[in-house]
């Protein structure tokens, strides 16, 4: 069967015939999907929205957490060739009118009733909406349940039995599939289109990368699927090769549902990967002497094992037998608290720092880091088996052009591109040259190998009074990796030095502050306190000591609590809005520069 849309990726996926297509808990317990049943509640879903008047071209919405009715409303969706337009579930009301009201959605799929109680906020000033599904039960008032709903869809099935497949199969690879609205971190979000064609490419891309990746595998969702990179990496591709997707119950219980459900592959931004580095590296501290002198030789044997994994060759029969000893006394520990079979995890979103890649590396679990945009579906680059190199995002993927611009601008050009913005030609106009190429708003270059590796982000490069330019990413991620910081935000733009916010991982610094005896009835006294302002400082200029002097960070902020997706300060991904954060501690920032 040839695979040219989401459609058909689905009926791919329901060919395995799998007992266990998709896993969610529910009342304290794992409960199994069937491929038939996945197949019953998508077809059943896309005719009853038939029976709601949406046709071929229309929009409709999907507000809600990951959950598998989240998936029957995306593939119902598209299997009535219409387009689900995705929305955060964070957003508030207000954000979620300016997308319903862009996109002139016809219906919207709400998880529950507070999410519809955002809809009812603003629905007066929504013409275009017509009705909305909620996939909890019982339904608020004003909304139809997804029972109701799959009932409607299943009469008109036993009248036309094949009413969804031969809709689904009119759909081409040129249609509009999803409209995934940008964070907005200044200006108005805007819909990045994207057709069928765009997402199946990078699917096809992904699995010609990936083949061993093995049905029987499962996979742990819990990035949100309304963002491009867990849509088509955690969504599109585990259906396509047919994997189990198991959701995990919200980003806080990641950890514990990695015990539970014991995943073989799983995608993440950094900040998973960090937070554990961390761990490990504070457990080891607190080990006794004689067990963190076999961590380090474990560690040191497993970066012997990883060049070879790098070079593509085979390592030598003692290194083999001394990584299988440190693998059974230092990783399979590491391992055991992913579940104990993962085999791969894949990285985007944000930069992964080199160190921390390494580190799993010589473990012997795997991160493969990609590099991509929302408008480029989302994969640009990636690494592979065969060919991973910590600190470059890989090769681009196989029908993907990239080229380097004079001011060091990452290009791309090629199927994966975006249609456009929608309703906003000027916008697409700005970023897609007439060439095809469109400008990613990152630096980088492409290395001997022809991997690509990036250095920042064009408009977050500091360029300082004095005329130096400052990537900030690395340097921040490299303070990252140190158990006592949980966000680091540079400062210096046409500034005669580099500063930085700090916020500190409070989960570490509050028992070291006490075990000191500093005593703080706050976490605002305590971010105040001089021994605080003295350590951290410390732990700044020992990390970035190797820096050029331009480079290096001369004054520090301690700021009293984390950046929050409510106070608009990071995106539901994690990624810190650097302007919102700019803003919002203007006062702090101009202190660090007073005379």
């Amino acid at each position: 069967m040839a695979i040219e849309t989401v459609c058909d990726v689905f009926y791919h996926s329901i060919a395995y015939g799998k007992r266990e297509h998709l896993l969610h808990r529910r009342d304290s317990e794992w409960r199994a999907i069937s491929s038939e049943e996945l197949r019953a509640a998508v077809e059943e879903v896309s005719a009853g929205l038939t029976t709601l008047g949406v046709a071929k071209g229309d929009r409709v919405a999907i507000l809600s957490e990951n959950r598998p009715e989240w998936a029957f409303a995306d593939l119902g969706t598209l299997c009535a060739g219409a387009a689900d337009v995705t929305i955060y579930p964070t957003l508030t009301s207000g954000g979620v009118g300016y997308i319903l009201a862009d996109s002139e959605s016809k219906a919207v799929f709400v998880s529950s009733a507070a999410q519809a109680a955002k809809v009812a906020e603003v629905r007066a000033s929504l013409p275009c909406l017509q009705h909305v599904v909620m996939l909890e039960a019982p339904a608020a008032e004003g909304t139809l349940g997804l029972a109701e709903l799959r009932t409607r869809g299943r009469q008109l099935l036993q009248k036309d039995p094949e009413l969804v497949r031969r809709r689904a199969g009119e759909v081409a690879a040129r249609d509009l599939a999803t409209l995934i609205y940008t964070s907005g971190t200044t200006g108005e979000p805007k819909g990045v289109m994207l057709s069928h064609g765009n997402l199946v490419v990078n699917v096809l891309d992904a699995a010609r990368l990936f083949t061993m990746v093995r049905p029987e595998w499962t996979c742990l969702s819990f990035l949100p699927l309304c963002h491009s990179f867990e849509r088509t990496a955690g969504h599109n591709f585990m259906l396509y090769a047919g994997l189990t997707i198991a959701y995990a119950e919200s980003v806080a219980q990641v950890p514990e549902n990695m015990q539970q459900v014991r995943p073989h592959i799983m995608c993440s931004v950094p900040r998973l990967y960090e937070k554990m580095y961390a761990r490990v590296n504070e457990k080891v501290a607190s080990d006794p002497p004689l067990r963190q002198r076999i961590f380090r030789w474990a560690i040191g044997v497993g970066r012997r094992m990883f060049a070879h994994t790098m070079a593509g060759t085979r390592p030598p029969a003692p290194l083999r037998a001394e990584f299988a000893l440190a693998d059974r006394l230092v990783f399979s520990k590491l391992k055991e608290r992913t579940g104990g079979r993962m085999q791969l995890f894949i990285s985007g979103g944000a930069p992964l720092a080199r160190e921390i890649a390494e580190f799993f590396g010589a473990a012997g679990m795997l991160i493969y880091e990609g590099y991509g945009l929302t408008e480029t579906s989302p994969v640009i680059a990636a690494n592979r088996p065969g060919f991973i190199r910590p600190g470059t995002v890989g090769l681009p993927l196989e029908h993907v052009q990239v080229t380097i611009a004079e001011d060091g601008e990452i290009l791309t050009r090629g199927p994966h591109v975006m249609m456009g913005y929608y309703r906003k030609p000027e916008a697409t106009a700005e970023v897609i040259d007439k060439g095809g190429w469109l400008h990613t708003g990152d630096i980088g270059y492409l290395d001997r190998e022809g991997a690509l590796v990036i250095t920042d982000r064009k408009k977050d490069i500091i360029v300082t009074s004095g005329g130096k330019n400052i990537a900030p990413q690395p340097i921040e991620n490299r303070l990252k990796t140190n158990k006592f910081f949980s966000e680091v935000v540079m400062i210096g733009n046409r500034r005669a030095f580099a500063s930085a916010l700090v916020v500190p991982n409070f989960d570490r610094l509050e028992p070291w502050a006490r075990e000191r005896g500093l005593r703080a009835d706050s976490r605002e006294e305590l971010v105040q306190r001089a021994e605080v302002m003295a350590h951290y400082v410390q732990l700044v200029n020992e990390l970035t000591s190797d820096l050029a002097q331009f480079e290096k960070i001369k004054k520090i902020a301690l700021l009293p609590r984390e950046f929050s997706q409510e106070e608009g300060e990071i995106t539901p991904t994690l990624k810190v809005r650097r302007r919102v954060v700019e803003e919002r501690y203007r006062a702090t920032i101009d202190g660090l520069y007073a005379a």
